[in-house]
């Protein structure tokens, strides 16, 4: 029956890119306050600088968003694709983007259709199978259309397809548009969604490595999957993750930050008998949990910060870990990489605050890694419009709502 399906599988063609080819990093330079948007326009633009067999086989698409979701670098390195040249007017001046569709571009820009987005893609992303060739076909589109296009994203994971695409922005990064632009349930669909990867990162290099691994996914074939990166506008500043980076060392930081989450700020010994509470924080929501945590810090509350890179991946670990146990009717004897991190160190599970730019059921699943007491945040309503930081505050996921919320769940505790 495979053999049927995909008739370019019985020569079994040697793979052009391994996904040992795929690079662990780049070693491009990153400014101090940027948005993961950037990042991901940015690094795609960096292969494409780098070149290579890898760099060739990338395949871009977009549902006329490609500018607004930063592939403009790219394109303007690799060009549009048509199946014939496309001759244009002369312009009066110069032209920022170099929009000149011909059969040697490796974008592919679609009508305003996220469902065709998601069947090219999953198309695409079976072209080993189908014709032997390997691509890495990546896709973007506005987070709150990712459900305009779910029937053909079920159906292209269904099928096993590898392909990459970044929901951007997500949560209420739109904010002065209103609801219609602002996404609550996607996170809910990249922890849920079978044969997906789903990370949220919040930091440059966390977002770098969550492309490139991605891009291995797309390369591993046997073992591989597709991989959905939620995105926003939001500039964040780069010095608390470069102080983690200084005292885990990168290559331990990459790992963790690929496994799921990170313990991003931790209290001093002179906080070592305060009462303790965990704030799980995830994407670019993780500034107002950082600012949070320093005030609770400021009121004798020894609050852990975990950055929350992939529910997906921690969800998964723990799931898994269970189910083996469920199976072979045996009490398990490890701990998950999930319960690692939320313990704190503490012989009793601390109280955990959870927090996202998406809706608040998204990580309420934590506190039952760990038997914990769980206050989720998040966006539960419809958006309205004004500045991010108004909508932070209606919603309940700024800053003093995270502080509250961390003494009301030592509270109840």
């Amino acid at each position: 029956m495979r053999q049927r399906l995909y008739p370019a599988t019985a020569c079994q063609p040697d793979l052009p890119v391994s996904p040992a080819d795929v690079p662990a990093t780049l070693s491009a330079r990153l400014p101090r306050e940027i948005s993961t948007q950037e990042v991901f326009g940015n690094t795609l633009t960096e292969l494409a600088r780098l070149g290579g067999p890898l760099a060739e086989r990338l395949v871009t698409a977009s549902p006329d968003v490609a500018i607004s979701t930063n592939l403009g670098g790219w394109v303007n390195r690799v060009g549009v694709w048509a199946e014939h040249s496309v001759s244009r007017a002369e312009d009066s001046g110069p032209r920022l983007l170099r929009w000149e569709p011909g059969p040697g571009g490796q974008h592919i820009e679609l009508g305003i259709s996220e469902m065709n987005l998601f069947m090219l893609l999953g198309q695409l992303g079976l072209s080993y199978e189908l014709n032997g060739e390997l691509l890495f076909p990546v896709g973007t589109v506005y987070d709150p259309f990712v459900c305009r296009g779910l029937d053909a994203l079920i159906y292209g994971v269904y099928s096993q397809s590898k392909f990459v695409f970044a929901g951007t922005p997500a949560g209420v990064s739109l904010s002065p548009e209103g609801g219609a632009h602002q996404s609550a349930i996607t996170a809910s669909i990249g922890i849920e969604l079978p044969n997906l990867r789903f990370w949220e990162p919040c930091f440059a290099r966390e977002t770098q490595w969550c492309v490139l691994e991605g891009l291995r996914l797309c390369a591993d074939r046997e073992r591989g999957a597709s991989t959905y990166l939620r995105l926003s506008t939001q500039p964040i500043d780069q010095g608390v993750f470069e102080a983690v980076v200084e005292r885990v060392g990168e290559d331990v930081l990459r790992a963790q930050v690929l496994r799921g989450g990170y313990r991003l700020l931790t209290p001093g010994d002179a906080l070592r008998d305060a009462p303790g509470v965990v704030l799980a924080a995830s994407g670019p929501i993780v500034p107002e949990a950082i600012a949070a945590t320093h005030e609770l810090w400021d009121e004798g509350v020894a609050a852990v910060l975990v950055n929350v890179t992939s529910a997906e991946r921690l969800h998964s670990e723990w799931r898994d870990n269970n189910l083996s146990s469920i199976r072979q009717s045996s009490a398990r004897t490890t701990c998950t990489y999930l319960e690692q991190l939320l313990r704190a160190d503490a012989p009793h599970p601390p109280p955990i605050v959870t927090v996202i730019d998406g809706a608040s059921h998204a990580l309420a699943f934590l506190g039952a890694a760990v038997g914990a007491r769980v206050v989720p945040l998040g966006v539960d309503a419809f958006g309205q419009s004004g500045t991010r930081q108004e909508l932070y505050a209606y919603t309940g996921i700024d800053r003093g709502h995270i502080v509250n919320a961390a003494l009301l769940a030592l509270d109840l505790d």
